[in-house]
């Protein structure tokens, strides 16, 4: 299947790599707004293939291209979810799907309403030892509480790239751009957070508008509680993790290993080491995990089924980064909004 690429920033290569080592997508044209960056993305990547795209309305209209992935900062998405959508093109999302919970309900309703198929790329689920927890799960039994660490770092020059860390652009700082990824999977093994209570602050280890600390306990609605522990400003950086404590053991899963222990005095470990951008430099992770989000896009596109994270389903991690975000302004318990 041939995608239209839109947007050629930083996360741009890593599409590359995933596109360039796939038997099931091949890539075709790519628009930017600025087409030195096109034509420096285009020039980078000559295996792939691809054709300069002059407008979206080029990739909306081309029917030859079979789908979009859309890779632009989140506040270039309204104008190009809309073009695409009214021409009936299928989107797959780099991930926040916008800035507010409001935005990202608009745009998904919006690709809804007009029957037009919109997945997000929010990868970590696509992880292989994530697919391990949920055929085991059964075992652990009822959860009775989660502990959730994204300790991860980001030098003051990330930061100091035009609207990196502002709500203008970015929506916000490390829940919305870092810690999103680790939340909507815990999110997906879990169920839905009910309320929570925070405190959001912006350390001195960096010169930003939004926040880079982030500590909030949760209540689950299924009578679980739980914490979360999010900042970029934790030198020099470690991979996230995600505990899920249960009546009959508990499941660790730190970056790609997976650690069973069952109160039986069993155990078990699978999975590999593998590094998901949790130091200075964001790129430091495997294209294998948008490899994946991208082919299985496509096959629920040809199989017309969900793909696997659908526009509505991202709204659920959307739900907790605003309520946490209110939760720590307020200093109050929040409970998060419905959708």
């Amino acid at each position: 299947m041939k995608v239209g690429l839109i947007g050629t920033g930083m996360v741009a290569r890593t599409y590359a790599d995933a596109i360039a080592s796939s038997k099931v997508v091949a890539l075709g044209p790519v628009y930017s707004r600025n087409p030195l960056n096109r034509d420096a993305f285009l020039a980078s990547h000559p295996a792939l293939d691809g054709s300069p795209a002059f407008d979206v309305d080029q990739i909306a209209n081309d029917h030859s291209v079979d789908f979009a992935i859309v890779i632009t900062p989140p506040d270039a998405r309204l104008e190009i979810v809309e073009t695409l959508a009214r021409a009936g093109k299928p989107i797959l999302m780099e991930k926040p799907v916008e800035r507010t919970l409001e935005n990202a309900t608009h745009l998904v309703e919006l690709c809804e309403d007009l029957g037009v198929p919109l997945g997000i790329v929010l990868q970590h689920r696509a992880r292989p030892v994530v697919a391990e927890l949920n055929a085991r799960r059964d075992q652990l039994g009822p959860l009775l509480s989660v502990e959730v660490d994204v300790p991860w770092w980001r030098p003051q020059e990330y930061y100091d790239q035009p609207g990196r860390g502002t709500y203008a652009r970015d929506g916000g700082g490390v829940l919305i751009t870092q810690a999103i990824h680790t939340m909507d999977l815990m999110v997906s093994l879990t169920g839905p957070v009910r309320d929570v209570t925070a405190m959001c602050a912006t350390t001195g280890a960096h010169n930003m508008e939004a926040e880079d600390f982030v500590v909030a306990g949760l209540s689950f609605e299924n009578g679980a509680f739980g914490k979360l522990f999010a900042t970029t400003a934790g030198f020099p950086g470690s991979g996230e993790t995600i505990s899920l404590h249960c009546r009959d053991g508990s499941a660790r899963l730190e970056a790609g290993i997976l650690r069973l222990d069952y109160r039986d005095g069993t155990s078990e470990t699978v999975g590999r080491a593998t590094s998901s951008g949790a130091g200075a430099d964001p790129m430091a992770f495997t294209s294998d995990w948008h490899r994946a989000m991208i082919e299985d896009f496509a096959e629920a596109i040809r199989e017309g089924r969900p793909p696997l994270v659908p526009g509505r389903a991202a709204l659920e991690v959307h739900r907790l980064i605003a309520a946490i975000e209110k939760a720590g302004e307020t200093g109050k318990r929040v409970t998060l909004e419905r959708v």
